[in-house]
C-alpha cells in the first residue's frame, strides 16, 4: 500500500512539473525570440523555422537521449521520465488549443527572460527531483553530471550553449544575451529545486 501511495505522490509531482514547464514554454518562449538550451531549444528551432508544434518534436527527439539514460541512469528513470514527456506534451498540446494566459513579454525581452526561466527551472527541477525528466536534454545533463561528477547546473550548460549558438540563425546576436539569462538562471533553479532540503525523492522505489 505504501508503494502504491507512492506512485500516485510522484506522478502527481510529475505531471505538475510538466504542466509548469509547458505553461512557461507555451506563454512566454514560443511567443518571444528568448529560447531555451538543450531539446527545448531544438524544439523551439524546429518551431520558427518550420511551424512543428513541440507537442510533435518533444517526443521524437527525447525518445534519442533517454537511450542514455537507460544506460547510465536505469529503469526507474526511463519509467518516470515517460512520464514526464507525455505529461508535457499533452499539457501543451492542451495549451495550444487556448488563447495564451499571460502578456507578450516580447518587448521586454529580461522579463521573458527572467520569468520563462523561472517556469522551467521549477517545472523540470521538480521533475528531476523525482528522478525523472520532461525532455532528452535532462537526460544528458544528469547522465553528464553523474558521470563527469560536476554539478547538474554545469551539466546543462554545456549543452545549452551549443543550441544557443544554432538559435543565431533566427535570434539576433544581441539577443542571445537575454537566451544565455534564460539558461544560466533556469538551470541553477533546477538544481536548487532538485537538492531543496532532500532527504529520499518521492516515489522513489517503483518494484
Amino acid at each position: 500500500m505504501k508503494k502504491l501511495i507512492n506512485r500516485y505522490f510522484y506522478l502527481f509531482y510529475i505531471f505538475l512539473g510538466a504542466f509548469i514547464l509547458a505553461f512557461g514554454m507555451y506563454n512566454i518562449h514560443s511567443r518571444t525570440i528568448i529560447t531555451e538550451g538543450g531539446i527545448w531549444g531544438i524544439e523551439l528551432l524546429l518551431f520558427n523555422w518550420f511551424k512543428i508544434s513541440p507537442a510533435i518534436t518533444a517526443p521524437l527527439l527525447d525518445g534519442t537521449c533517454y537511450l542514455m539514460g537507460v544506460v547510465f541512469l536505469g529503469k526507474e528513470f526511463i519509467i518516470k521520465s515517460l512520464a514526464g514527456t507525455l505529461g508535457y506534451s499533452a499539457f501543451y498540446a492542451l495549451l495550444e488549443q487556448f488563447p495564451p494566459l499571460l502578456p507578450d513579454l516580447d518587448s521586454i525581452p529580461i522579463a521573458a527572460a527572467v520569468i520563462g526561466a523561472l517556469f522551467v527551472g521549477i517545472g523540470a527541477g521538480i521533475v528531476v527531483r523525482q528522478g525523472g525528466a520532461c525532455a532528452g536534454d535532462d537526460a544528458l545533463a544528469l547522465v553528464i553530471s553523474k558521470k563527469l561528477h560536476i554539478k547538474i547546473s554545469r551539466a546543462y550548460l554545456f549543452t545549452d550553449i551549443t543550441v544557443l549558438l544554432l538559435s543565431l540563425s533566427y535570434i539576433p546576436f544581441q539577443q542571445i544575451a537575454y537566451s544565455l539569462v534564460t539558461v544560466l538562471l533556469s538551470g541553477w533553479i533546477i538544481e536548487k529545486v532538485q537538492n531543496f532540503n532532500k532527504k529520499e525523492p518521492v516515489g522513489a522505489v517503483l518494484s
